[in-house]
């Protein structure tokens, strides 16, 4: 799909977010593969981070991609002012969350651009469930959002349910609502043929924190025949290694893999769980999909939208024995587990493909421009 006009993308990140933070944190790949695809058509992209003059050493990972960076070291508020005042040149401009959208709102209202406010989750949300509805934090959040969302030429979400959310909330109407979800890059994330497991091994990816319901996962494992391996930070670490030692569950503590890698641990796994107490649209879910394991998730908001039960996936409540239950009826149907892995595999390929999500993207691109 060829763009009707030139599209220049400038590509505003996080506050506080740079190319060597997603590089750290192993997503680095996984974050820039749709606007390195987006360059196949044609499309320019600039990406504004809060790094300093250290990202240009990942310019030779993203070819063709333009850094503008904080050369002066400025403070993050200072560094977004001269952002607003001095804009880069581009005449779409986009936010990658809500946190810092409105440094790329400002600086597209002075340079003319179009706006497109693009969030994969609702920092209200997450301020509600961290802080309490009625605290400062979650207040400010909900400001910023209603700040962004009505002055944006476009807002990008995606998931159904937060596209509701935000009309519900703020009032804005559907036809200014696009929804993208989070894309997989299934040549990436496929089975790999692979010699059985001594034991069964159950993975997860993500942060070690308390949202993640971690605990209750190392008690609903305990006693079962299996491995539990989890890749990933977080300031639980130290209490998971401590409920695993104690209830002798095995549990190996991986670290943080770059995505890159992560295709592989997940085919080395025979399940993959996600018990979280929440979810926006868990991209770790969706890559473990795509290798065609077996997945168990939480019945909450993210997951519950993801998995049809007992189709491509199984669903549980994020109550131990419930865990348990799930796993265990797992562990003990492999035909089960290969239904349940093919199906999921078809389920990503079909709706979160990458080439989907970059015709979807060019689709708003076109518009704004036109």
């Amino acid at each position: 799909m060829a763009p009707q006009k030139p599209v220049e993308l400038v590509l505003f990140f996080t506050r506080g977010v740079s190319l060597r933070i997603w590089d750290e944190t192993g997503i680095l790949a996984r974050e820039t593969a749709l606007y390195q695809r987006l360059q196949q058509h044609k499309i320019r992209v600039r990406f504004v981070t809060y790094g300093n003059n250290g990202e240009t050493a990942f310019a030779s990972r993203i070819p063709g991609i333009q850094i503008l960076r904080n050369n002066w070291n400025l403070p993050p508020a200072w560094y977004q002012k001269k952002l607003g005042l001095f804009p880069p040149n581009g005449n779409v401009f986009k936010s990658n969350q809500v946190d810092g959208a409105q440094v790329g709102l400002a600086a597209a209202r002075r340079r003319g651009a179009r706006f497109l406010a693009r969030c994969g989750y609702l920092l209200s949300q997450v301020q509600e469930r961290t802080h309490g509805k009625d605290s400062a934090e979650a207040r400010s959040a909900r400001q910023l959002e209603k700040e962004v969302f009505t002055a944006a030429d476009r807002v990008s979400v995606t998931t159904k349910a937060m596209a509701e959310s935000i009309t519900d909330d703020y009032h804005i109407t559907a036809g200014k609502l696009s929804i993208v979800p989070n894309y997989v890059e299934v040549d990436r994330f496929h089975s790999i043929p692979r010699e059985p497991n001594e034991r069964p091994r159950i993975g997860y990816v993500g942060r070690l924190a308390w949202e993640k319901n971690l605990l209750p996962l190392v008690d609903a494992v305990t006693g079962l025949d299996a491995e539990l391996w989890l890749v990933g930070e977080g300031p639980l670490k130290d209490e998971l290694e401590a409920r695993a030692a104690g209830n002798k569950v095995e549990a190996h503590f991986v670290g943080r893999l770059s995505n890159v890698a992560v295709p592989e641990f997940l085919n080395s796994c025979d399940l993959f769980i996600l018990p979280s107490l929440y979810e926006g649209h868990p991209k770790a879910l969706l890559e473990a999909m795509a290798c065609g394991l077996p997945v168990i998730g939480t019945r909450v908001p993210g997951i519950r939208e993801l998995i049809a039960d007992g189709d491509t996936g199984l669903l549980c409540e994020p109550d131990a024995g419930s865990i348990r239950q799930a796993v265990a009826r797992a562990l003990g149907d492999p035909a089960l587990r290969a239904q349940l892995g093919q199906a999921a595999r078809q389920y990503v390929e079909q709706n979160f493909a990458l080439d989907r999500i970059v015709d979807l993207e060019m689709a708003i691109l076109n518009e704004l421009v036109s």
